[in-house]
């Protein structure tokens, strides 16, 4: 017996639709292996559509007061609690996620951003008008910069979409948005729930591959393309945009430092850090996946380590006791399996290294030890739940290490040594340093890195302001 798929629409100008053309992909379930749903396969008929749905709703969205937008989000914010328990369902089906992990950790922050940016709307800061030439008043004025094109990623396609829309709309801006080929479930739903209290146009969903997306960054409409994503696709985006001086915002990929001084509770760090490192499969830029352990306490704290992914458990999303679900596609678990595979041969894995189970696309906690810096495993992003291992001798070893690679968005600092402390969080040269934690975000401070991981923020005024422009306007007192 042949289940049927539901079928999922794109989302442009205040109504749903199939894709011009017809086109779709199936949806899989990452859980099971299994397809649940259909989605549109946009093409560049669909982008023109939503582009145009957007420049219309733009002139009149501008126009509205920060009061008029702090209250559409605020409604956005109280309708994503009122129907949190279907968002909830959309985001497991998308991803496979644990229901009561995604009900606890998801929708409580994704519901306090909105209200975040809500807020922000109306507090917009900018120098004081005032004469800096005799018989001249100057002022500066803030506005939006236009429609903005944004692509999320399949990791956290629900709350990347509100860091996307949210800012994005209380600076008074349209949105085309474009979910994961993977994860458009979420997306979908809650373009049904902002479509009832924003006006037709100012927010739309367009689904499909990456062909889509890159129709959507090279469209002339957008004055600004935004993206989370793998560096590959933030260095593509840059370049399509560059070709007519689009505004660029990428949030891109991580290889988090977590660095290990001798003075820790090794127990507590070991406790912290596991968690840091295996939440959501670990796929999160920020993870806390790449240890640099002080050479006293290395061969303890890996035991330990090893111990504590043993210990961790990967399922179904109804069970209650896992922290965390599958891998996202095959193509992640295929790629999270090569890493593990072309290991070296001075490099030991002391837990996990292999597929769980054979539906779905689940693996191990896994750990591995005994590498050097250069090893492919510590330079790139695994994006799955693997966290390795490596020994320091002294301070400045570790923060060379730490800085030796690519990445440069989120690290975290473990010791007692407040001056120490303080050394380093000057010295690590990411975009974050937590100090004994690894992974708390806050809306009101700013999140993004350096380096490869791109440069904007996503949270916080300073994410709010980079969606707007800054015009000056000069008087005559005469």
């Amino acid at each position: 017996m042949t289940t049927e798929l539901r079928r999922l629409r794109n989302y442009i100008n205040g109504e749903f639709r199939d894709a011009a053309d017809g086109r779709t992909i199936d949806v899989i379930n990452p859980a099971t292996g299994e397809a649940y749903a259909t989605s549109p396969l946009s093409g560049q008929a669909d982008v023109d559509a939503a582009m145009e749905a957007a420049a219309a709703a733009f002139p009149a969205w501008r126009d509205t007061t920060p009061a008029e937008r702090q209250k559409a989000l605020l409604k956005i914010a109280d309708a994503f609690e009122e129907r949190a328990e279907d968002l909830i369902a959309a985001e497991v089906e998308n991803t496979g996620k644990p229901i009561a992990l995604t009900a606890s950790e998801e929708i409580p922050p994704m519901v306090d951003q909105i209200r975040f940016f809500a807020g922000a709307a109306r507090l917009l800061e900018g120098r004081s008008a005032g004469e800096y030439m005799e018989g001249l008043t100057s002022i500066v004025r803030r506005e939006p910069v236009g429609v903005c094109a944004q692509v999320a990623p399949w990791n956290y396609p629900m709350m990347m979409g509100v860091w996307k829309f949210a800012p994005a709309l209380a600076a008074g801006n349209t949105v085309v948005l474009k979910p994961s080929d993977t994860t458009p479930a979420s997306t979908v739903l809650m373009a049904e729930i902002i479509g009832q209290i924003v006006p037709k146009g100012v927010f739309n969903v367009v689904c499909g591959d990456r062909d889509t997306g890159r129709a959507m960054v090279e469209h002339p409409t957008p004055a600004m393309a935004s993206i989370t994503g793998s560096v590959r696709a933030g260095m593509q985006v840059a370049e399509s945009a560059a070709k007519d001086v689009k505004r660029v915002h990428l949030e891109l990929g991580g290889k988090a430092p977590v660095v290990v001084f001798e003075d820790v509770d090794i127990d507590k760090a070991v406790e912290d850090i596991s968690v840091a490192g295996f939440f959501n499969a670990g796929q999160d830029c920020t993870a806390a996946t790449r240890v640099l352990v002080h050479e006293s306490i290395h061969d303890e704290f890996v035991s330990a380590l090893a111990k504590a992914a043993a210990a961790t458990k990967t399922g179904q999303p109804d069970d209650e006791d896992v922290l965390y679900g599958p891998l996202n596609n095959a193509n992640q678990l295929k790629q999270v399996s090569g890493f593990i595979d072309r290991l070296p041969a001075h490099a030991k894995v002391e837990a996990g290294g292999q597929r769980v189970g054979d539906k779905g696309y689940f693996y191990a906690p896994t750990v591995v030890s005994g590498l050097k810096q250069d090893d492919e495993i510590v330079q790139n992003e695994v994006f799955g739940p693997v966290i390795t291992v490596q020994s320091f001798t002294d301070e400045a070893q570790a923060l060379e290490y730490a800085n030796g690679v690519e990445y440069a968005l989120a690290s975290s600092v473990w010791t007692k040594d407040h001056a120490r402390a303080m050394r380093m969080s000057k010295a690590l040269d990411f975009g974050c340093v937590w100090i004994n934690t690894h992974i708390p975000l806050v809306a009101e401070m700013p999140h993004g890195g350096f380096k490869k991981s791109g440069y904007g923020k996503d949270l916080s005024g300073y994410g709010f302001e980079d969606y707007t422009r800054i015009k000056h306007v000069m008087t005559s007192l005469g």
